[in-house]
């Protein structure tokens, strides 16, 4: 039984680029590298795909992370600071579970990011909930990139 990983999504089957792995023997997080080249604009919020989506278990959940030399280096920021990735997004209807990552660049110079980049990291942790969740309905993901209230 698969517990937790990665795969492409659909759009990037083709495309070689390397999947998301530890460089490390004690590294927490899972270096992700970006599919294609991207330009990322001074202020300016943009989407950024990873051509990855990743699987896990119930209780369990992706943390999306910048890598500190794209914060340091290159003024990149990941603008929800972590990105949460709930294990129900996997194969959603909408994009498959395509992880995107919402950078910005803070700098004032346009910064290009070439293909196979190591710009996030991803790190799986677990998850508690509170004595009285079970007793609230949940509702079934139907969706992509913020659906949880659609």
């Amino acid at each position: 039984m698969r517990k937790r990983g990665f795969e492409k999504v659909t759009k990037y089957l083709e495309v070689d680029f390397p999947m998301p792995e530890r460089k490390t023997e004690l590294s927490a997080g899972y270096d992700f590298c970006l599919p294609e080249d991207v330009i990322l604009y001074p202020g300016r919020l943009q989407l950024v795909p990873t051509g990855v989506k990743a699987y896990m278990q119930a209780g369990e959940y992706l943390g999306m992370h910048i890598r500190s030399s794209m914060a340091v280096k290159k003024h990149i920021m990941l603008v929800n600071n972590v990105g949460i990735i709930d294990a129900d997004y996997y194969n959603n209807p909408d994009n498959e579970g395509h992880i995107m990552l919402a950078l910005l660049n803070t700098g004032d110079k346009v910064i290009v990011l070439p293909k196979d980049e190591r710009v996030a990291q991803g790190i799986f942790y677990n998850y508690l909930t509170s004595d009285d969740d079970a007793q609230a309905a949940k509702a079934v993901r139907g969706g992509g990139f913020g659906s949880t209230d659609k």
